[in-house]
């Protein structure tokens, strides 16, 4: 039978202060969002004037129902929508397509590939330039600029390599004698031993799509392909620059702008928050791709 090691006073203390700055750091951080949710469902006057801080003050529901009905919203979230499941479905294809391929130590020129990933992972053109070769693509107001540019994370390429690199070559050297191509090998046996590679790339690429407005403002100039969250940019920086005329504006009732836009964050999160719980279990072990090595 094994004994249980008693513990002493300091343990006791030293436990209890790390439990409370445990629960202290975890109240700073959910507090931020807590109070977006609780004023999305206030009345958006009444907000206005402040004092709400822990529950609605005049609950409502026509914040998310001016949202629902507003068709710019509406458009903008199916926008990003479509925008993150396209990306990152891209980005993974071709992240792993590549990282996978620079894995094998005897490729032909691989030094050199991996000079050109380093120098373009650390430097870039800026954007004028990058906004000539967008334009000369035909790339400049189109759905594609959300997707083309962003195909392969040249920093994942160096992390995929590492995860590679490190499956034995007895299981692709088995495979290949017993007939298999490349292909089957690289569907059926690297992709299922890839997984927590695979959800960690999905899941920052798939946020980094999702909360992307900087393509949206630089390189879309119709209104239909606006995403999410460049219109709430857009209406943040309204409010700064024209203050409480624009707020008048946007308010009806019991709604203005800003209890709006922040129903829009709220409904913003939710997606993110729905595919997480299913990557968490792959989300450790991602991480910790190439961070030991024997």
């Amino acid at each position: 039978m094994i004994k249980r090691k008693k513990r002493s006073r300091e343990d006791w203390i030293m436990d209890s202060v790390i439990f409370i700055l445990s629960i202290i750091v975890l109240l700073i951080t959910i507090y931020p969002f807590y109070y977006i949710f609780i004023l999305s469902f206030n009345e958006g006057l009444d907000a206005s004037r402040g004092g709400i801080y822990w529950w609605p003050r005049k609950f409502t529901l026509e914040n998310y129902q001016k949202f629902l009905n507003d068709a710019k919203w509406i458009r903008g979230f199916f926008m990003s929508l479509l925008r993150t499941v396209a990306g990152t479905l891209t980005g993974v294809l071709f992240t792993t397509l590549v990282s996978y391929g620079l894995s094998f130590r005897n490729l032909v020129g691989r030094k050199w590939y991996m000079v050109l990933v380093i120098v373009c992972m650390y430097f870039s053109g800026g954007i004028i330039p990058y906004y000539m070769v967008l334009k000369t693509l035909h790339l400049i107001d189109t759905f594609w600029v959300y997707i083309v540019p962003g195909a392969m994370n040249l920093f994942f390429v160096t992390v995929g390599m590492s995860f590679f690199d490190g499956i034995p070559p007895s299981l692709r050297e088995s495979a290949k004698i017993d007939g298999a191509g490349e292909l089957r090998i690289f569907s059926n046996i690297i992709l299922p031993i890839s997984k927590p590679f695979l959800a960690t790339l999905a899941l920052f690429v798939g946020v980094g799509h999702w909360n992307n407005w900087y393509d949206s403002a630089f390189f879309i100039r119709s209104k239909e392909l606006r995403t999410l969250s460049y219109l709430m940019i857009e209406v943040i920086n309204t409010n700064q620059e024209t203050g409480n005329k624009t707020a008048a504006a946007f308010q009806s009732a019991s709604t203005t702008s800003l209890s709006v836009q922040l129903t829009a964050m709220v409904i913003s999160v939710v997606p993110i928050m729905c595919v997480y719980p299913f990557l968490q279990k792959y989300f450790v072990g991602g991480m910790m791709i190439g961070a030991v090595k024997e």
